[in-house]
C-alpha cells in the first residue's frame, strides 16, 4: 500500500488523509470545488467522542476554540413546560466538552491542517467513474477528462456519494426524513440562557432551538415539517420573506423566545432538505471502499454526522495499516463500524421524527419525554452512551476480522 486516493475534501476525506499519511500511506484528495471550504451550511454539534478520534491522530489542535461549548440540552415544550434537562454527551479526561462549531470553519481548518501535513488537494476534480485493474490498483476518471491511479480509492463525497454508487449500482438512495432546516445567527437582543445550553423547544407546529454565545449572539435552528419531499428548485423559490412569514406562522403561539430571535436575524433565511440512509449493504468493492455519510448518512439531530465521519477515517487508516491484504483490510473496518453506525443513525432518525409528530404524537411525546429525560439526566439511562463513550487508541493494533 502505497497511495489512496480519496474523494471529497470534507471531515472525513481531510482526516482520512491525515490519518493515511501518519499511516505512511501517500493520500491525495481530489475536490470536485474549485476551492477551499466555503460558507457551506450553518453549524453543527461536535460530540467529544470525534474530538477524541481527531486527538488520535494529533490533529485537534486547529479546532480548538473554532466553537463554544455546549454541554447541556434543555427541553421544552411549545407552552414553555420544562420537559428535562440532559447532558450531552459528557466529558473527556481533561474536561473537554461537546462543542458547537460553524461548519465552514471546521472544514477549513481540517483543510488546512491536512494541507500543512503535506497532503495534496486536487480541486475542480469531480469524478465521473472508477474501474480496477490487474493487480488490484484502481483508476479514477474525472470530468476534466483527467485520472489517476491508486491502491484503493475512497469515497469521503458524502450523502449523494458518486462512488457509493460505482461500487453498488443498486445502492440505495438518501431517505428524505420530513423536517427542513433552517437557522443563523440573531444579533443585538438579549434572551434568556444560561452558558453552554442549547434550548430545544417542541413547538405546537415545529422544532426551534437556539443557544448564545459568549458574545450574545444567538445561533439557532428550527425543523418546519414537509411530509413531501422539496426538490432544491422548489426550496430555492422561497424568498427569505416567505420563510419569514411561514416561521412566524409556525412559532406565533409558542412561547419562546423565537419569533423574537427570528426577526434578529440579518442575513437570508435559506432552507434544506433533511435525508438519511439507513443502511448502505455493501460498503466495498475490489479496492474501493465509502466511509462518512456516503456510507451511513445520518440526520442531522444525532448530532454525530462530523464525528462518526472522523472516527471511520482514523479506523480505516488503522485497518490499511495493520492488516497487507487490502480486502482484509476493508472486512476488518466494516466489522468495527457497522453496528455502531447503523445505531446511531436509527437514533437520529428517532429525533427527527418526533419533531414532526402529529397532535397525538406531541400529547404522547410531551408526557413521557419528561420521564425519559429524567432517567438519562440520573445515569439511570444507558442507550446514548455508547455514542460518546468511544475510544481510538492509534497504537493499538487492529484485530483482524
Amino acid at each position: 500500500m502505497t497511495k489512496a486516493m480519496i474523494i471529497g475534501g470534507g471531515v472525513a476525506g481531510s482526516v482520512a488523509a491525515m490519518a493515511l499519511n501518519k499511516a505512511g500511506v501517500e493520500a491525495v484528495v481530489y475536490e470536485r470545488y474549485p476551492h477551499a471550504a466555503a460558507d457551506i451550511g450553518a453549524f453543527l454539534t461536535f460530540a467529544v467522542n470525534g474530538m477524541d478520534a481527531l486527538r488520535s491522530i494529533e490533529a485537534n489542535t486547529p479546532v480548538i476554540g473554532l466553537g463554544f461549548p455546549t454541554p447541556t440540552l434543555k427541553f421544552t415544550s411549545g407552552s414553555g413546560k420544562t420537559l428535562g434537562e440532559i447532558p450531552l454527551g459528557g466529558n473527556l479526561a481533561d474536561g473537554t466538552v461537546t462543542q458547537t462549531i460553524k461548519r465552514a470553519e471546521l472544514y477549513g481548518a481540517l483543510q488546512d491542517e491536512a494541507q500543512g501535513r503535506g497532503v495534496r488537494v486536487e480541486y475542480g476534480k469531480k469524478l465521473v467513474g472508477a474501474e480496477t485493474l490487474s493487480g488490484g490498483r484502481v483508476r479514477a476518471r474525472f470530468d476534466d477528462g483527467t485520472s489517476d491511479e491508486g491502491d484503493v480509492l475512497i469515497g469521503a463525497d458524502g450523502i449523494h456519494s458518486t462512488v457509493r454508487g460505482i461500487i453498488d449500482p443498486h445502492a440505495p438512495e438518501p431517505r428524505y426524513v420530513p423536517v427542513l432546516n433552517v437557522g443563523g445567527y440573531a444579533s443585538g437582543i438579549r434572551v434568556a440562557s444560561e452558558p453552554g445550553v442549547f434550548h430545544m423547544t417542541f413547538g405546537k407546529r415545529a422544532f426551534f432551538a437556539y443557544t448564545v454565545t459568549a458574545s450574545g449572539e444567538v445561533w439557532w435552528f428550527a425543523n418546519p415539517p414537509r411530509r413531501t419531499e422539496p426538490n432544491a428548485a422548489e426550496l430555492n423559490a422561497i424568498t427569505d420573506a416567505q420563510w419569514r412569514a411561514e416561521l412566524h406562522d409556525l412559532f406565533e403561539d409558542d412561547n419562546t423566545p423565537a419569533l423574537q430571535i427570528i426577526d434578529a436575524t440579518r442575513d437570508e433565511i435559506r432552507a434544506w432538505a433533511t435525508y438519511d440512509i439507513p443502511k448502505v449493504p455493501t460498503w466495498h468493492r475490489d479496492s474501493m471502499i465509502v466511509i462518512g455519510d456516503a456510507a451511513h448518512a445520518t440526520s442531522p439531530a444525532s448530532g454525530q454526522g462530523a464525528s462518526m465521519a472522523i472516527e471511520d477515517a482514523v479506523i480505516l487508516a488503522k485497518c490499511l495499516r495493520d492488516v497487507p491484504d487490502t480486502q482484509k483490510a476493508f472486512a476488518t473496518y466494516e466489522s468495527l463500524r457497522r453496528d455502531r453506525v447503523e445505531r446511531i443513525v436509527a437514533a437520529g432518525a428517532r429525533s427527527s421524527n418526533s419533531k414532526a409528530a402529529g397532535p397525538i404524537g406531541r400529547v404522547l411525546r410531551d408526557a413521557f419525554l419528561p420521564i425519559f429525560l429524567k432517567k438519562m439526566a440520573k445515569g439511570g439511562d444507558k442507550s446514548a452512551a455508547f455514542m460518546f463513550d468511544h475510544h481510538i487508541d492509534w497504537e493499538q493494533p487492529v484485530a483482524v476480522a
